[in-house]
């Protein structure tokens, strides 16, 4: 692993920085995630155009940028210091991709040059509250978080005006997806669905385009309103299968997703994290109690490096991950016993959580008031670990990937053996 950046990973961060700084405040991102949209289209238009974003992992074929899943990091984690509400998690992270790995060739060549442009957004529908889990984030993909066969999430048979279920043939979709990210405003959805009935259960990705007759979509409230979520009902919708009648690829198809976009979390955390901390330190050396600035106290001066050394260990963890999902993605080596995009989340979590609690705590009593700054990376932190947490959980999933616990002995009538924990 080279740990140096190249010139054109500098400058990707340099230029989104100074866009980010002018465009994108703590007043614009309290503006931008009032609107019905959830962002701001303008500065969503501006990313697009003048860096390429939607698109800078996605192949030159289909209009993109070609980079790998570090450059995507690199960028999420400016976007993570200014808390930018915008469709690149659920658009260029969660949907692309798998339109990319599962799609028919027609579907690559329709959606993913528009999808790099900019001129389509798109969101992953996961029933329930099943998006860590279907990512393989918290679990191994199973269990019936499509619906498992049984009433509940949602369900998909072939259109009986058409007698067919093959291919990309015309379906029907009904049912109901909660915790959509962007699902509110999304061009088009990728609808994960169960179909085959209790006896033939097999969960499929099906394409439902906005505007579609018979589907309704609800923004939510939500703590962190910078990641919008949505319900989304489907009452008998015309749908399009993604890609051939396979149910075997989707379970990795979506892994694959799910440690990238874990990886990109994770930097998105740092992000926040750090400009939490910095927002910090420029608080104690401004603010003076008893004739000091409250930052040349021995006590706050050890919670703040605490902090530092947890931000620095949660960036070490996320570039890495980053670096072994771009190198995995390129064939260099890097398999999947290497993918460590849960832990670096996990660990970014940590790290978001504990810089926006010093925030808090070091802003004194206005810090304490629900619309102060401090708030917004507190609530990020909080939001991101109900969404694709908790930390536990994707510490405990990385531990059985990696077997850390396989093959221990135990001790007769099935005891714990010496050393072991259970």
């Amino acid at each position: 692993m080279d740990a140096a950046f190249s010139a054109e990973q500098d400058e990707i961060r340099r230029t989104l920085r100074e866009l980010l700084a002018k465009r994108c405040g703590p007043d614009d991102v309290k503006a931008a995630v009032r609107t019905p949209a959830g962002h701001d289209p303008a500065l969503w238009s501006a990313l697009a155009a003048r860096l390429g974003l939607p698109g800078l992992a996605l192949p030159e074929a289909y209009g993109g940028v070609g980079c790998t899943a570090t450059e995507l990091a690199l960028g999420c984690e400016e976007l993570g210091r200014a808390l930018a509400p915008s469709p690149l998690l659920a658009t260029a992270v969660l949907a692309a991709p798998l339109v990319l790995a599962l799609g028919t060739e027609e579907q690559r060549a329709e959606i993913l040059p528009r999808v790099a442009a900019g001129g389509l957004t798109a969101a992953l529908a996961v029933p329930g509250a099943g998006l860590a889990t279907a990512l393989g984030l918290v679990g191994d993909g199973g269990g019936d978080w499509a619906g498992g066969g049984r009433a509940g999430g949602v369900q998909a048979r072939p259109d009986s005006g058409t007698g067919t279920g093959t291919g990309t043939g015309a379906w029907r979709l009904y049912g109901q997806a909660g915790q959509v990210l962007d699902g509110h405003s999304a061009d088009l959805l990728v609808v994960a669905a169960h179909t085959g009935g209790f006896a033939r259960s097999r969960t499929l990705l099906f394409l439902v385009r906005q505007g579609a007759r018979g589907m309704v979509r609800t923004r939510q409230t939500a703590l962190d309103e910078t990641r919008a979520p949505a319900r989304v009902e489907l009452r008998d919708v015309a749908a399009e299968l993604l890609g051939p009648d396979d149910a075997s690829r989707v379970p990795a198809a979506l892994a694959d997703v799910g440690d990238v976009a874990a990886t990109v979390l994770a930097a998105e955390a740092v992000g926040a994290a750090d400009r939490a901390l910095e927002r910090t330190l420029e608080h104690v050396r401004r603010r003076e109690q008893f004739g000091r600035p409250i930052g040349s106290f021995q006590a706050v001066k050890h919670r703040l490096a605490d902090v530092y050394v947890q931000v620095q260990a949660a960036r070490s963890a996320a570039y890495y991950a980053a670096w072994a999902a771009g190198a995995e993605a390129a064939g260099s080596g890097a398999g999947a016993a290497e993918r460590s995009g849960g832990l670096a989340l996990a660990q970014g979590l940590e790290a978001l959580r504990a810089a926006a609690s010093e925030a808090v705590q070091l802003h004194g009593g206005t810090g304490f008031t629900w619309e102060h700054d401090a708030h917004l990376y507190f609530k990020r932190a909080a939001g991101d670990e109900l969404l694709f947490g908790p930390v536990h959980r994707l510490r405990a999933r990385a531990a059985e990937r990696a077997g850390l616990f396989a093959g221990a002995a135990a001790g007769p009538g099935g005891a714990p053996a010496a050393g072991e924990v259970r």
